[in-house]
């Protein structure tokens, strides 16, 4: 690199680093104006709720899309340049748009995004025929599907809510996680949850001291809180298969074709778990087929919200209590997944067999086809719960906050989900940076790591029960040595970075900087610049 690129680097290092871009965009210039950064960012964040939803996107969905975030923001901003009314989404820029951010699946013109309804008939007939040439029973056929959770949502009319909406600054209703729910056919095996958030150790797991691998979840992170390929795979290598092995001749697994879960699936997993058969849905057919989508997540989320209600107004019932205090004080992530595994425990056997009825009727009880759940019963009881405490919340309310978990985010929603997603990877970052300085040498981490290689080796090689040994090695490796290979990977880019600045400084200024004085550091003179007069 040439000495006057750097130069010119150092001298705009902190517009550099003040710089917040969209994801993929790798050089800065005059034409990219902060708005349509902040319209790409916005874009990939609704983009991502789009798909977690299932819902196919379209070109001319997403140019629409981003016009529409454009005109939002620059109604926010109103000193902006007129110069910026000029965006079109043109058929340029949302190419480019793809190759930056890297999203895949897009239909492009003339394409069908809605449901399918012809391929949904189609598929029902075909899979009766493999249903009956296989002979599956229901315990051996699963299927699992992802949904978001606000899980600090409540109705709009209650207290909570609407005191939330009078406190500047304060908006936690839009934090959203990502839940995994599978089940058989049968409703006599849930599988343990996926869950996926935005911060690996949230600040009430560090203060609660809280063991991950002892949750009643699989918990996972991300940037984006999202289910990934390689975090669905995990699952299903560490949860799903151990679980139905109790079925030990075969099992099969139903799912759609979202982009989390990949074709090669079968091509990708171990060669012990070759007795799990995998089946595609149709694509656009999940809101007609997939028996998660059949009230079965619904009633879970109200029944989240049942329980959330009950934890609220026990705590609030004999207090004063304000929002903030009770979101700050009072419910966490940590309070959030017992409320989720007490939800999920009481989706009834009814309710998942019942969800089969569309695809695969025959496995369905008789008495349950005309079934359509527990929900009235679950709203009964928020509403009398509700009012109970005075307040004024009916079903609609309840019928409404479960259907806002499924529509689009406005352009401040989401903004707000985007500044909550950031704030919680830089408090973490913080939060490690902060762990690293208090931590041992590097020359000790290596020792330490050669040791436990060791005793990897050992066990493996002499323990009788090599699935107790995997079982154990792997929660070690997830939940403490990975920790220590992410500090070593830290310093060691960071040496990388020391090394490089190093050789290309001048020799003259690298003298004048190893003279002087710790805490009062040397004027920094960019090439081409004068010294100022002393």
């Amino acid at each position: 690199m040439a000495k006057s690129t750097i130069s010119t680097i150092l001298k705009n290092k902190a517009a550099i680093k003040g710089a917040d871009v969209a994801k993929g965009v790798t050089m800065l210039t005059k034409q990219r104006t902060q708005v349509l950064e902040e319209v790409e960012k916005l874009l990939f964040v609704w983009l991502n709720e789009k798909q977690l939803a299932g819902d196919s996107v379209s070109e001319a969905m997403i140019c629409e899309k981003a016009r529409k975030l454009h005109s939002d923001l620059l109604q926010r901003s109103p000193s902006t340049s007129a110069a910026c009314d000029e965006f079109k989404a043109s058929r340029g820029w949302f190419e480019k748009f793809c190759r930056r951010s890297g999203i895949h699946s897009v239909i492009r013109h003339g394409e069908d995004s809605s449901s399918d309804k012809a391929a949904a008939e189609a598929y029902k007939l075909d899979f009766a025929e493999f249903m009956k040439t296989e002979g599956y029973v229901p315990q051996q056929v699963f299927n699992c599907d992802e949904t978001g959770l606000f899980w600090k949502k409540m109705p709009n009319r209650t207290y909570i809510t609407q005191e939330e909406k009078a406190l500047p600054g304060h908006k936690p209703m839009k934090d959203r996680l990502t839940l995994l729910l599978c089940a058989n056919a049968s409703a006599d095996l849930k599988i343990k949850p996926l869950l996926v958030y935005h911060s690996q150790t949230p600040r009430a797991f560090r203060e609660q001291n809280v063991n991950k691998a002892r949750l009643p979840v699989m918990w996972r992170a991300n940037a984006k809180a999202w289910v990934t390929r390689q975090l669905f795979m995990e699952w299903l290598h560490k949860v799903f298969a151990p679980t139905v092995r109790k079925y030990p001749e075969r099992c099969l697994f139903l799912m759609d074709n979202a982009p989390e879960h990949p074709p090669a699936l079968v091509d990708d997993m171990d060669a012990e778990y070759d007795f799990i058969k995998v089946k595609f849905l149709p694509p656009n057919t999940t809101p007609l087929l997939q028996p998660m989508d059949q009230q079965v997540i619904c009633n879970f989320k109200k029944l989240y919200t049942k329980a959330l209600f009950t934890r609220c107004f026990n705590v609030s019932e004999e207090t004063s209590l304000t929002l903030k205090d009770f979101w700050k004080k009072h419910f966490n992530v940590a309070h959030c997944i017992n409320l989720i595994d007490k939800a999920w425990e009481e989706v009834t056997p009814r309710t998942l067999n019942s969800a089969w009825r569309k695809l695969w009727p025959e496995c369905v009880a008789e008495r349950e086809h005309d079934f359509e759940g527990p929900d009235a019963e679950v709203v009964e009881e928020i509403v009398s719960m509700g009012k109970s405490m005075g307040l004024d919340v009916d079903g609609a309310d309840v019928e409404e906050l479960v259907e806002e978990h499924r529509e689009e985010l406005t352009t401040e929603e989401l903004s707000e989900l985007h500044s909550e997603q950031q704030k919680a990877l830089l408090e973490e970052h913080s939060t490690e940076e902060e762990e690293e300085r208090e931590e041992v040498s590097s020359d000790a981490i290596k020792s330490i790591m050669q040791k436990w290689n060791e005793c990897h080796d050992f066990f493996e090689k002499h323990h009788p029960n090599i699935t107790v040994v995997n079982r154990v090695l792997n929660l070690m490796n997830d939940n403490v040595v990975s920790h220590l290979r992410r500090v070593m990977q830290r310093r060691k880019r960071q040496v990388t970075l020391d090394r490089f600045f190093s050789k290309t400084e001048p020799a003259a200024r690298r003298q004048r900087r190893e003279e002087t004085p710790e805490g009062d550091p040397p004027d920094v003179l960019m090439e081409g610049d004068s010294p100022s007069k002393q």
